[in-house]
């Protein structure tokens, strides 16, 4: 316990020792986010609060992922064996592959990176109903695009029939508004689109092909569409430790909600003055989603650096300023 909670400052110290419900930790770049949650397994597993397989922890990026595991394993007298420590990714690949015949695939599925997407939509270019995004003079000039757009349709948790209904609106709306030749192009353009998304997603599904947003598209689907398979995974999952909250997007953060709804041991460490990705689809906003959630979330703030000096934080603190009023900080009135 001494070699858990030594060197903790008082935040961190009360951040580790949350005993139980929902925890918001605010902590910026050198505060000690990752040794905290780190910490926190630890602390939870001496305290006998929960058994190893019953600790989710998930990050952003494969690099944070294996740096938490080193850490824990290090903390952990016999290291962190069956604790779940994963990207959002990772986990959801866990889960359809091990609830794969449940959601109707394929066990031995394979997971497509980006360029290999590329290739696997140019292969079956003319199998798709295009018009607009299949110009003649260059027919795969939209491909990376199209692809863009389908993964940003699953960050934000939207589905293709989702993405039908709302297209099919824009058509109604063009009719009614005959003589609007822009608002008729734009909703043949949008119902092209989501023609195309849906059936890339029934080609990949045909082939047991997966590309990285189906990995926690389809974990979120399955959940949602099967309560026995969520209560299974609510129960196992007594705490779930969340970094870089700020970087999730709106379907991951809607796994975690889930997975929590049941016991509410929930921490996640976020700081929005780091959210670097929104271009990926990750939004800050799903902090301020956290506390509509959980209102009874506790909030602590670690506010000692110790990665810079005062003058440094002083002059990135004045500048970030200009941010306002968008900043968390503001917003959630937290200093």
């Amino acid at each position: 316990m001494d070699k858990i909670l030594e060197g903790l400052n008082k935040e961190q110290l009360e951040a580790v020792t949350h005993a139980s419900g929902p925890l918001l930790i605010i902590a910026g770049a050198g505060t000690g986010k990752t040794t905290v949650i780190t910490r926190r397994i630890a602390w939870l597993l001496s305290e006998g609060l929960a058994k190893t397989g019953e600790i989710l922890a998930l990050t952003f990026t494969d690099k944070a992922a294996q740096e938490m595991q080193e850490r824990v394993d290090i903390l952990v007298p016999y290291g962190y064996t069956d604790i779940w420590i994963s990207t959002f990714h990772a986990f959801g690949d866990r889960l359809l592959r091990e609830n794969a015949l449940v959601a109707g695939l394929n066990p031995d599925f394979k997971v497509l990176t980006r360029p290999e997407a590329a290739v696997f939509f140019r292969e079956h270019l003319f199998e798709f109903t295009l018009s607009y995004y299949r110009p003649l003079s260059d027919p795969t000039r939209f491909i990376e695009a199209l692809i863009s757009l389908f993964s940003r349709a699953k960050d934000e948790d939207v589905s293709p029939q989702e993405y039908l209904n709302y297209a099919q609106g824009l058509i109604i709306k063009s009719k009614q508004n005959p003589q609007d030749k822009a608002q008729e192009e734009e909703a043949l353009q949008q119902l092209e689109v989501a023609r195309a998304y849906d059936q890339y997603q029934e080609l990949l599904a045909k082939e047991g092909l997966f590309d990285f947003g189906n990995q926690f598209y389809l974990a979120l689907k399955l959940l949602r569409e099967h309560p026995l398979i969520l209560k299974k995974y609510q129960e196992q999952f007594k705490y779930i430790l969340v970094d870089e909250f700020q970087d999730t997007n709106f379907a991951q953060f809607h796994i975690v909600r889930l997975l929590a709804d049941q016991n509410k041991n929930v921490t996640v460490v976020a700081d929005d003055d780091q959210c670097i990705y929104r271009w990926r689809g990750a939004a800050y906003s799903n902090v301020l989603n956290f506390i509509e959630s959980f209102p009874e979330a506790k909030k602590i703030s670690l506010i000692q650096n110790y990665r810079s000096s005062q003058v440094i934080l002083d002059s990135a603190y004045r500048l970030i300023q200009h941010n306002n009023p968008e900043r968390f900080e503001v917003k959630a009135n937290i200093d």
